[in-house]
């Protein structure tokens, strides 16, 4: 995992431009299959972004999200842009996503059109974070007053909607009424994250209202304005979000060097052995127990059981038990070749297969252990 970089995705131009904006130091980086990135700073930080164009939809929005984590296996992903507002959601305020519905899901029957559709749910950690983005209100300081951020579920869907009375407008209403938003990219990228264990942030910025009014004039208007907001909030939470990874990493990185720092007040005399002394600070230099770091190996053979066995038990079909041991097969090669570049892939391979097999809480809850653990030590 690059814990100070965040990869932020955007559908059209004008949010492409948006998040440059805030932006500097790019340089190009062109993905093997042709995909153009520019990798930049946000302005001020040394928070580094992947920025990326993935077009309209989710389809598009999928492959390449799942291309931008391959290939910069990012601390987070992110969609930052435009969307049509549902229930009066002022224009030009930003919605960050709490969950995403992929409206579209359903079956048809001879009573009706029944509603399947598929959900994500936000990370409990980008979500915590992104509510202090909120609520610090720093982000605002860089779009119009009035500017508010809210947080809810945004609908993503595969069509523009632009109606209150037409079938879709109808299907909406009836069936994700709770929704903020409604976009189309937003349930490709949350599935990419999913499959490959990295953390998703949507945020968007209201363009239009989504009740008939959109219309070319009024985006050239709003589009830009919207976009703008969406990436001064965007580029706020993936500051505090590198924080948040480097915070991370410099606790494993204490624990694993075995040093303790203890501060001193009062007077007497005190015997101990120390690395350092400052003033009153005192560093010690602790064995840091490398017999306690988790055998990799060892544990990798030991999820290779655990799904067998949950396959054997009808807890995991048979495309995703598949699945899983290919990522657990790269695991295993990726350790065994000790490079930099093989503890990226293992890294990767692991949180692919935390979103493979994220509804069984046993091994899940290995896997989680073993990328804390890995972060700290690899």
């Amino acid at each position: 995992m690059t814990d100070d970089l965040v990869v932020m995705l955007t559908a059209l131009n004008p949010e492409y431009e948006a998040v440059r904006n805030r932006l500097e130091d790019l340089r190009p980086d062109r993905h093997e299959r042709g995909t153009h990135f520019e990798v930049g700073t946000v302005r001020g930080t040394s928070c580094r972004v992947a920025l990326g164009l993935t077009g309209k939809g989710n389809h598009s929005a999928a492959v390449l999200a799942e291309r931008a984590i391959s290939h910069f296996s990012p601390t987070a992903l992110m969609f930052v842009g435009v969307a049509g507002a549902l229930w009066g959601t002022p224009l030009g305020d930003v919605v960050f996503a709490t969950h995403v519905y992929a409206y579209h899901g359903g079956t048809s029957q001879d009573d009706g059109l029944k509603a399947r559709p598929r959900t994500w749910e936000t990370s409990h950690e980008v979500a915590q974070i992104a509510q202090h983005v909120g609520r610090a209100g720093t982000w605002k300081r860089d779009v119009p007053d009035g500017t508010n951020a809210h947080f809810g579920l945004i609908a993503a869907g595969e069509i523009v909607h632009n109606s209150t009375i037409s079938t879709e407008a109808r299907w909406i209403r009836d069936h994700f009424n709770d929704a903020l938003a409604i976009e189309m990219e937003a349930a490709g990228v949350a599935q990419a994250g999913h499959l490959s264990g990295t953390q998703v942030a949507i945020v968007r910025g209201i363009s239009d209202q989504a009740d008939g009014t959109k219309n070319s004039t009024a985006d050239q208007n709003w589009q830009p304005r919207a976009a703008a907001n969406a990436a001064a909030f965007a580029t706020h939470l993936a500051t505090e979000l590198t924080r948040e990874g480097e915070r991370l990493t410099m606790r494993n990185s204490n624990a694993s060097s075995g040093q303790r720092t203890v501060h001193i007040t009062g007077s007497g005399t005190i015997g101990m052995q120390a690395g350092s002394i400052t003033g009153s600070t005192v560093v010690q230099n602790v064995s840091s127990h490398p017999e306690n770091a988790p055998d990799f190996a060892t544990e990798l053979s030991r999820l290779r059981r655990d799904l067998d066995w949950e396959h054997s038990q009808g807890q995991l079909d048979d495309d995703t038990y598949e699945d899983a041991r290919s990522q657990l097969d790269i695991a295993d090669k990726a350790l065994a070749s000790d490079t930099p570049e093989g503890k990226k892939t293992f890294m990767l391979a692991l949180k692919r297969l935390g979103g493979l097999i994220a509804d069984l809480a046993g091994p899940a809850a290995k896997i989680a252990a073993l990328v804390a653990a890995a972060k700290g030590l690899l």
